[in-house]
This record gives structure tokens, sequence and C-alpha cells, in this order.
């Protein structure tokens, strides 16, 4: 349902959960630009979807930002929007959520800035820098930014989405952290090139999977790896995919129904 209203609103729609297990899309656009459309039931695969339009308040676009809340973690990390102001942290990310991306504010892009933040302080607590990054799926770029301002470096910001990788570099801009921003295919490209001494990836479970069947075992794999993006239902599933590929999970966070997995490479996978 999702695919098919992002080719009628190509910069992006709301997703909001509503009560009784639903889920509810909404497509803005100004007069003329959507279809006009009585309120109906339309069949989508075994799902019956409601269709309804109406029109809304002059100041929707200031409503939309009141949506983008900041996200704050205790006192080390801020993620927040240009258009509220910093808070008291030790890690200031400003991030303009652009067409169809987020604020890092959704559960699974929380968990994995936890779980980064976990990394960060061991590697002070060890001495040497955290080492090279690579945001995989990056969106808006939330975890490579936050990343190159924990001291990881060099970071590779990669995703499919041109609009994405524009998003990214901007961000970075704005930021005035340095990223390897590129567009990159998951499925198509060789996985090795997604490597890096620790790998963030915010996928789809489908996406992981995919990339962890072509990862080969005893072949180039991160040494750390956050996955997430992931419904608790799905880590099992997604932990033995990795596990294959010579990758063992050391540490699982949820938030809800979502959680990340953080995973290391196993010395000896076999």
């Amino acid at each position: 349902m999702l695919a098919e209203l992002l080719e009628l609103a190509p910069s992006g729609v709301e997703e909001v959960d509503v009560p009784g297990g639903l889920v509810e899309y909404a497509v803005y656009g100004a007069p003329g630009e959507l279809p006009s459309l009585p309120a109906l039931t339309a069949a989508a695969g075994e799902a019956l979807v409601e269709v309804r339009t109406q029109e809304i308040a002059d100041d929707w676009a200031e409503r939309w930002r009141r949506f983008h809340k900041p996200l704050v973690l205790g006192s080390r990390l801020c993620v927040r929007p240009p258009w509220e102001p910093p808070r008291r942290t030790e890690i200031d990310v400003v991030v303009d959520p652009g067409q169809a991306f987020g604020t890092g504010a959704h559960a699974t892009t929380r968990l994995c800035l936890e779980l980064m933040l976990e990394l960060g302080e061991s590697a002070d607590d060890r001495g040497p820098g955290p080492g090279p990054f690579v945001d995989l799926g990056c969106g808006s770029g939330v975890l490579a930014i936050t990343a190159a301002k924990l001291g990881f470096g060099p970071v590779a910001a990669l995703d499919n989405d041109a609009a994405a990788v524009r998003a990214t570099a901007e961000n970075a801009d704005r930021n005035g952290v340095q990223l390897d921003v590129r567009r990159y295919d998951l499925r198509d490209e060789p996985a090795e090139t997604a490597v890096g001494r620790t790998v963030a990836a915010n996928l789809l479970a489908a996406l992981l999977l995919g990339w962890a069947r072509r990862l080969r075992p005893g072949g180039p794999v991160p040494e750390r790896l956050i996955a997430g993006g992931l419904l608790a239902q799905e880590g099992d599933e997604v932990a033995a995919a990795l596990r294959h590929a010579g990758l063992r999970e050391v540490k699982r966070r949820a938030a809800g129904e979502w959680i990340a997995l953080l995973l290391e490479r196993d010395p000896a996978p076999w």
C-alpha cells in the first residue's frame, strides 16, 4: 500500500498507527494535485482500505513541523529539526527531514543510536578511536552524522534512493561533518562494498536477510553490526542468517514491538 501511495505522492506520506491494529496513511496535496475521490472502500490484496478526503486548515505546514520533535538521549545526544532550539547535550545533530524522511524519532532509529552511543563509550575506554563506519540505508543521514560526531571515521552513507543521498549530503553540510555519501543497491551490488569496521543497517528484515545471504562465510564482514528496523518476531531469523555469515549476536535492545541487534564478528564461525 505504501509503495502505491508513493507513486501517487512522491514527496511522501505520513504514517499513523491508530487503535485496532489499523494503519493510517495521510497524503497531502494542494487543490488539483491529488485525484478527487469519494469516500469508498477498496480492496488491496486481502485487506480492505477505507479512502476519504477532507480539506485541512491553511496552517498544515506549521502543524507538519510540530510533528517532528527532538530526540534526546540523556545528556549525550540530541537529534532535532533545524526549527527546534538546541538542548544541553554533548552531541547536537540537526537534521531537516526533507521529503519522506524523519529526524530519528522512530523507535528503530532510537535503538540504533543507543547502541552506537554504547560503542562510542567502549571505544573511549579502550583508547583508540572507533574506526570506519558505514550507514547502510542512510535515509536522512541521522546515523552517519551521529557516527561522525562520535569520532567514527571515515564514515560512508549509502542508500539506493537518490532523494536520501541528497538529503544526507545536505544534512552533513548542515552539521559540518565529512561523509562519503553515495548510491548503493543492497540487492545487486557486491555485498562487501557495504562492509566497514562498524556497520549500522536500519533496514527491513527482508533486505537484511538478503544481504546476510550474500556475505561469503570467511569473507569480509564487519567487526560490529547494528541491525535495526526489525519487529520482535523477526530477530531470531535475522540473527541466524547473520550467524551463518560469521556474525554472532551479543546484545538485543527492544522498544515496544521493535528491536535492534548488536552483532560482532566471530573469530571462528565454523
